[in-house]
Formats: C-alpha cells, structure tokens, sequence
C-alpha cells in the first residue's frame, strides 16, 4: 500500500507531506486548489513524463517521494533483489525534476532508470482518470487483466515454459544448419588442424614426461660434472669418503673390543659403507645414462617449439591444446554426422511445437471462457453506473506471432448505443465513459486481480447524482481488497470515503500555498455540505451532508 507522499517545489506546491490509509480515501478540495497535483506527483514517481513545467516558479528542482508498504508483495522484493536494491518491507520511489528539464530517479536512495520505475510502479498502482495513458487502453493489459479475472496462471505459465522449449529447439537446429552451409570445407579445416595437433604430445601426462626431459637434456653438463664431482668425494684420495668411512669402521671396532656399547655405531657404520657403495653404483649407472639423453635434446626443444607455435596459432596456452584438440574432434564428428543430428532437431522443433499449440489451445479456450463471464460482469456494472444500453465485449483475436503468453489477443470493446457495433475500448470511449468502464472492470475483478493501490482522478465527472450515488457504492466495494485513493466534485462519493483529505489554496505576499488536511466531525460535514450547495450554506445542507456521511 501506499504509506507516504512528499512533495516539494511542484507545480504550486511548496511543500506537502501525506500519510495515507487502507480502505477508500477520498480527496476534496476548490476547484484551482491542487487536487491533481496529488495524482501528477505520485505519476512522476511511477516513471511518468517530466519536463522543466513541472518545478515551481522560481525554484531550481522538484522532488516528489512515494512510501509504499511492499511487506505482502514478495515478488516486487524479488525485484529489488535482482537489481542489488536495499532491502526492507518500506519501498521509496524518489524522482527529481530540475529546472532545465532534466530528471533523476531512486528506489531505496539507488539511482535507477525511469524506465525501472514505470515497470515497477506498474505493480504498485494503477491511476484511472479522464487520460489515455493507464494501462486499461493497453492490448497487453487487457490480456493480462483477463488471465487474472479467469486465475489462468498455471496454464499461462505451462504455455511460457512450452513456448521457451520450442525457441530453443528453432535456435538449435538454425545454429546447426547455419554451421553447415560451408560444411565441406569446415571438414577440410578441421581435419587439417586435429591432423597438426595429432603429431604432438598434447596429453597433460605426456606434456609434464616432455617437459622434465627437456629440462634434464638441456641441463646434462651441469648434471655430468656433478656426478663426477660426488663420485670424487665418495673415492678420490685418502679424504674421501669411502675410504674415511672404512677407516673409521677399523677404529670403531678396535674400540667396541675394549667397550662392547660401541657395538651398535660399529653396525651403523658398516650398513653407513654398504649404503654409500649402492649410491656409487646407482651413480654410475646415471652417469652412464646421460649421454643418450643429451642427445635427444635436439629433437626435445624441436618438439617444444611446435607447442609453443601452435598455442600461439590458436591462442591459448600450451597446456590448454589438447581441450581444444577435443573440441575440434567433437565438432568434426558432428559436421560428419550432421543429416542425423539435424533430423533428430527436426524432429524436436516438431514435437516442441505440436505442445505449444496444444497449451496455448487450451489457454485460448479457457481465456474465452473468462472472457464471456467478465463481459457479463462489466455490462452490468456499467448498466448501474448509468450507461444503460453499453455493451462490454472481450474480444480473442489471433496474434501477429506466438508468444510466451499463447496464440491470442485480447481487446476490450465497447458499444455505448444500440445501434452502435462493438469498438475497441481505445478508440471509442470518451474521458467520462472511460472512468466509468475502468470502474465497472475493477469492481468485476475485485479480489481477483490488479494492483493493490487504485487512483481515480475525477472518476465521477459528468455523472448525475444518481449515478454518484452508485459510484460511491462500486467505491466502497472496490475499496474492500485494496487501498483506493479518490479526488471528486460529487458529494455522495465523498461521504463514502472512510478517510477524508481536504486541498486548500490560499495566497499570502504575493505567494500561493497549497495545504492539505484530514477532516472529520463537523469540518468534514461542512466540506459536504459545500460539495452539495456551494459556498451558502443552509441548516437543509447540512442535514443533507449529515445524512450522507451516516449513509
């Protein structure tokens, strides 16, 4: 719901601050006195157009703030989410307006686009007036306002998901085809790239054996002199150390037969020498080993230049060859196997769309079901609300190309006369009538579909008392599942309002101000009562007004 509005420098408005209610509100006020600024401030924050006539004379920007309770609206927070938006159950639309034209817009202090508060405001609130641009004229949201009233949102969601499987299955099978308009020599590419890259060893298991074997080659003059260099400190002269090592055996053991707890270091000693001739032999051995892998060098850093050249070809690292060797493989064997591959897509494009059609079938039929039981409930309405001889129809037309949202189109007509055939809503109804059809298709969906904030900007102008008296009633009704905001002339539709908001204008140096105040008691029943008579007032009035506010 809405909580709060604050205005400042727009329009004639200085500055207003509004808290708002459940239930029906009803705004009153002189003519002149800034009702509709109420309606145009809370637009600006809903992504509605903005220009330099906006600001007040004289002042640099206009900033208006909307409050809204979105605690019961987790789709709306799921919004917020996506876009990274601070996250409480409070929600402020915040738009400025300066001077030259130019407009900012927030939702929770982060810059957002206008466009984001139209498509968020849109879940928000719905204003309906004397103008064309609510979204009751929309082709769009007359389908959606229809799937609502029917509760077709399960089926409307089989047909979404239909209808994604479908595209994606045409966007395969156009990849597919698309790939292979050139086929034949993609296939000569192909082969010639896995051909080159067969010849090298792009196996991470053979890259790591190549890579330590080039750097063992590259590196065999330095491992031969240190092998020779170990093996003159094993052997060499007196000072090496198998020869220290055996004399230290000797003395060791002439000392063990004076004290036998040397006993132990002697057998150390000796497994020490036993030791030390196994890593004199290993030595050998891989002394003896380095000249063949010296001379494989050659052909090592041949074969490590390739690498190198290809992953530069195909830029990538070296490492990573051999993943793109199997992604050319697989596409090989695809181009190879095409007709087969492109068959079964066929195939798949088929079945997708046979179970679009039938989804969206059953949705047409169910939609037309709905369709029949809103015009009863509309034509009604609009019977009562003084249009005797309307006629209001819902009219399922075949759209241009499928969709998400099925097969169909949905217009609103409207015949006003007998003698007149069925329009669409958007071509034929005039401002007063409009308001009227608007209120009739929110009475017929209450509780069942549309925003949780309705607007009527002047709703009852044209009516007779009468039908205001019928206006205030549908109201009341409308009011009962949501927070309904009013402006009005007619005093029957102010009576019913359980909240009451009373606009004032006065001028002071030269300086209008705008006030806006809660009223009740006798405050509000001379309100009425001015409402009724104009500015005489007479004890008959105000028996009148009383007797409506007791309604």
């Amino acid at each position: 719901m809405l909580k709060a509005l604050t205005i400042r420098d727009l329009a004639i408005v200085r500055e207003l601050d509004v808290e708002f209610a459940e239930g029906l509100t009803v705004i009153t006020g002189e003519t002149g006195a800034g009702k509709s600024i109420l309606v145009d401030a809370l637009g600006l924050c809903l992504g509605d157009r903005a220009d330099s006539g906006s600001v007040r004379t004289g002042a640099a920007r206009a900033t208006v703030s909307a409050l809204f309770d979105l605690g019961q609206r987790p789709d709306l927070t799921a919004i917020l989410r996506e876009h990274d938006i601070d996250l409480t159950d409070d929600c402020v639309l915040r738009r400025v307006v300066g001077s030259d034209g130019r407009s900012r817009a927030f939702c929770n202090e982060t810059p957002v686009s206008v466009q984001f508060l139209k498509d968020f405001g849109a879940g928000l609130v719905g204003i309906h007036g004397q103008h064309a641009h609510h979204s009751l004229l929309e082709r769009p949201a007359q389908r959606a306002l229809l799937d609502d009233f029917g509760q077709l949102g399960e089926q409307l969601a089989t047909v979404a998901t239909a209808y994604v499987e479908w595209r994606a299955a045409e966007a395969a099978l156009a990849t597919l085809r698309g790939g292979y308009r050139d086929a034949a020599s993609r296939l000569e590419y192909l082969r010639y790239q896995i051909d080159e890259l067969a010849t090298l060893p792009l196996d991470p298991t053979a890259m790591a054996a190549l890579t330590a074997a080039h750097r063992k080659a590259s590196n065999g003059e330095r491992l031969r002199n240190g092998c020779a260099d170990i093996a003159l400190r094993l052997g060499g002269d007196q000072r090496g150390g198998k020869k220290g090592l055996a004399q230290a055996i000797q003395i060791a053991g002439e000392l063990a037969s004076i004290d036998p707890q040397l006993a132990p270091l002697v057998e150390m000693l000796e497994q020490a020498a036993i030791n030390l001739d196994e890593a004199e032999r290993e030595l050998e051995r891989y002394a003896g080993r380095l000249g063949a892998d010296a001379g494989d060098l050659a052909r090592m850093e041949a074969t490590m230049t390739e690498l190198h050249a290809a992953a530069r070809k195909h830029r990538c690292e070296p490492t990573e060859l051999d993943a793109l060797r199997q992604r050319l493989e697989d596409e090989y064997a695809t181009l190879i196997n095409h007709e087969q591959i492109e068959q079964s897509l066929s195939a798949k494009v088929a079945a997708a769309e046979a179970s679009f059609a039938r989804q969206a079938d059953r949705l047409s039929k169910a939609r037309a079901a709905a369709g029949a039981a809103l015009d009863r409930a509309v034509t009604g309405y609009l019977h009562e609300l003084s249009l005797p001889h309307a006629r209001f129809e819902t009219q399922l037309g075949r759209a241009a190309q499928a969709s998400e949202h099925g097969l169909d189109e949905v217009d609103f007509l409207i015949s006003a006369n007998p003698d007149q055939p069925p329009r669409a809503l958007r071509k034929v109804a005039s401002g007063g009538e409009l308001s009227r059809i608007s209120l009739a298709i929110q009475v017929a969906t209450a509780g069942v579909s549309g925003v949780p904030v309705l607007v009527y900007d002047e709703v009852d102008s044209g009516v007779s008392g009468r039908v205001a008296a019928v206006l205030a009633r549908l109201l009341r009704t409308i009011a009962g599942g949501r927070q309904v905001l009013c402006i009005t002339h007619m005093p029957q539709v102010a009576a019913a309002g359980g909240r009451h908001l009373l606009i004032g204008k006065s001028v002071s140096a030269g300086t209008t101000r705008t006030s806006i105040d809660y009223i009740d008691g006798e405050q509000r029943v001379g309100e009425v009562a001015r409402m009724l008579s104009g500015e005489t007032m007479t004890d008959k009035t105000l028996a009148h007004a009383r007797e409506l506010l007791a309604g």
